[in-house]
């Protein structure tokens, strides 16, 4: 039947069965389009590279696309950072496009967005989250202890404040894996459910056979929508983790 629940389209199925003693380690398809995401990264960079693996003088569409994700990420470092976040680069774009490429990915009809599972948003927020961590004591030491009290604060407010600075300190990479996966599940369920509705009144003929039109003009611009949705993201996820770097390197 092609009227399924919405949330199915989120279903991690198994693509290759694969059982180690009482270890499920099977292929599945979230696997698959993570795949696709690495594939797309690798691919992107071979046909922006001439083949002296060097940048044409005149550039091509796809070196511009290139450039123009080296200068948002580069200006993104410099803005927040300044010249010390530089050497992050490599990790920051990466990351981006690993999250932009999997968000677009997912737009694609009988795909699978692995960013729409909290699992891997998480995941990836709290690689991010022990990564800056370790930045910081790397920069500071046991002077970090001073992101959670901020200077000039007397004792007796010390108390109330240092715990509200640690907790809201341990919930950012929770609140960066859920803002991803939120906005990634929000968008492809509503996709869903306005499909299946303009398939329904399609399959009853007559005059909801001709008005089925109505929502499938809507969820043509909400497929744009969600385009702009994925690209945002991608960006949000990508200047959130600058600005912890920044609070890392600068104690602010």
């Amino acid at each position: 039947m092609f009227l399924t629940s919405p949330l199915e389209q989120f279903q991690i199925l198994p693509l290759i069965p694969i059982r180690l003693y009482n270890f499920d380690i099977s292929f599945t398809n979230g696997n698959l389009i993570s795949l696709i995401a690495l594939s797309s990264f690798i691919l992107l960079l071979q046909m922006l590279l001439s083949p002296n693996k060097s940048f044409y003088m005149v550039p091509s569409r796809w070196q511009i696309v290139s450039e123009t994700f080296y200068e948002t990420i580069t200006n993104m470092l410099y803005d927040n950072l300044g010249t010390r976040g530089q050497k992050y680069f490599p990790f920051v774009f990466i990351l981006f496009l690993f999250v932009l490429l999997s968000n677009l990915v997912g737009l694609i009809p009988y795909s699978f967005t692995i960013t729409s599972h909290l699992i891997v948003t998480f995941a990836l927020a709290l690689m991010v989250f022990v990564g800056v961590n370790i930045i910081c004591v790397k920069e500071h030491g046991l002077h970090m202890v001073s992101l959670f009290l901020p200077p000039g604060t007397s004792l007796g407010l010390a108390l109330l404040l240092v715990p509200i600075e640690f907790v809201s300190y341990m919930f950012k990479p929770i609140s960066l894996g859920v803002r991803l996966f939120a906005n990634m599940m929000a968008g492809h369920t509503l996709l869903k459910v306005i499909a299946g509705f303009a398939w329904s009144m399609m399959a009853s003929g007559g005059l909801l056979f001709i008005a089925h039109l109505l929502p499938l003009l809507v969820l043509v611009l909400l497929v744009g929508l969600e385009l702009g949705v994925a690209m945002i993201q991608a960006y949000v996820f990508t200047i959130l983790t600058c600005i912890y770097l920044n609070d890392a390197i600068n104690l602010h």
